[in-house]
């Protein structure tokens, strides 16, 4: 711990009239000064324990009653006529006296606590730990008044070795030309089909490219072969499915309904992959049953140029269409690349970078993240009115701050690692 002594300074904005008034009335310096004793607490945080002696509390106390006395029209005196004490504070009532008192000690007294820290303390987060009704509790204009605050330093960036940044490597996964052209062609097949129609299949099953409405429902299969548990995500009614569009769907499950007529319900086992997105999935055997409520196929216009600027406004050909598609997948690649490399160079920073972080920081960049989460949530999904309140609730909030805390604590790590690099090499 480090003590120091420093002297009154300018008493800043007060929180209510009678104290701001009798903060500007003390914009003297003192003999006497306020005692502050620094301690060093983990993630960057130091807190301060004030010590306010008994001249500054009482003097605190006489130019409340001052104001108070100028303010205040007692019964049987004319304003401003001088008013014993005690009938002032009688009038008044003790405790808001005292408040008021509380408050302008604070405001005149939170700078110079402050200003050992002043250069280092991140902005907006110093606050007083100690409980108003504690200090009400204990104020007495003859005696010290105490006082501790706790405030956030901006963290120190520490390298595993000098110029650690200088020497990182990072692979990322780049598309191929073949694998973009394909991209391009899926694009250019599913532009043709907003084209056509949907016409009911009255004769025959389910075959690949047509459109069905299926109830679906799974269970989990237990390892003696049993029926286990519901798979409730799975259960679906009304579910659109197009053949041709599979990639979400669990491998074999076009398959599985190929051949299933209008009216139909079938029954088939599948696994879930070992790398499936939702772990608890992950190489799951289940039971699917599907009931086909609806089927249809796709009834096309002949795909050449008589509709190329159908499919893309302005070409006239199709050739035109198939090179605008393949130039916009390129440049996507090229973003994609770019944001990949940019993401990998991030991630290869935290592994170089070391530094306790402050909790308001982490607070304030993961109520930023959530904040940006939600925009791109109303974007997508057009929220009503009552699901952007619940997912703005303080519960929701904090909920996010403390499943994602450590995602939260990379992304402040590499924003700060990036602004050292700025600073070490003289960047703009």
């Amino acid at each position: 711990t480090r003590t120091s002594t420093t002297r009154r300074r300018k008493s800043r904005e007060d929180t209510c009239c009678v104290a701001s008034t009798a903060s500007a009335a003390a914009a003297v310096d003192r003999d006497e000064g306020v005692e502050v004793t620094e301690t060093k607490e983990p993630n960057c945080r130091v807190r301060l324990n004030v010590k306010v002696p008994p001249s500054i509390c009482k003097e605190s106390y006489e130019e409340v009653l001052a104001v108070m006395r100028k303010e205040t029209q007692v019964p049987g005196f004319r304003r401003g006529e001088k008013i014993p004490d005690i009938v002032l504070i009688n009038y008044v009532g003790k405790e808001k006296i005292k408040t008021a008192t509380i408050e302008v000690v604070l405001n005149r007294t939170l700078p110079e606590a402050m200003s050992s820290v002043k250069d280092r303390a991140l902005k907006e987060s110093e606050h007083i730990e100690t409980k108003f009704n504690a200090l009400q509790a204990s104020f007495s204009p003859s005696r010290f008044l105490s006082y501790d605050v706790v405030v956030d330093l901006a963290p120190e960036v520490k390298w595993i070795s000098p110029k650690a940044y200088k020497n990182l490597k990072v692979v990322i996964e780049v598309e191929s030309d073949t694998a973009i052209k394909n991209d391009a062609e899926a694009e250019l097949k599913a532009r043709h089909k907003d084209l056509g129609s949907l016409k009911i299949v009255q004769d025959r099953g389910t075959q690949t490219g047509d459109v069905l409405v299926l109830d679906v429902s799974a269970l989990r299969i237990n390892e003696d072969g049993s029926d286990g548990d519901e798979l409730s995500f799975w259960e679906q009614k009304g579910f659109h499915l197009d053949t041709e569009e599979n990639a979400h769907l669990v491998p074999g499950f076009i398959d599985a309904i190929l051949g299933l007529e209008r009216g139909q319900t079938r029954s088939f086992e599948l696994a879930f992959p070992l790398n499936w997105k939702q772990k608890e999935l992950q190489g799951v055997r289940a039971r699917f049953t599907v009931e086909c409520k609806e089927l249809f196929y796709r009834d096309l216009p002949v795909l050449n140029d008589t509709l190329a600027d159908k499919l893309i406004t302005g070409c006239s050909t199709l050739n035109q269409v198939r090179e605008t598609i393949l130039q916009k997948r390129r440049e996507m690649e090229e973003i994609r690349k770019t944001q990949a490399t940019q993401q990998a160079i991030l991630q290869e920073l935290s592994k170089v970078v070391e530094m306790d972080i402050p909790h308001s920081l982490l607070e304030e960049q993961g109520r930023n993240l959530y904040g940006a989460k939600l925009i791109q949530l109303q974007t997508t999904m057009k929220l009503t009115e009552d699901q952007i309140l619940t997912l703005s609730s303080a519960k929701a909030v904090n909920n996010y701050l403390l499943s994602q805390k450590e995602k939260i604590k990379e992304a402040v790590k590499q924003s700060l690692a990036i602004e050292e690099i700025f600073k070490l090499e003289n960047m703009q």
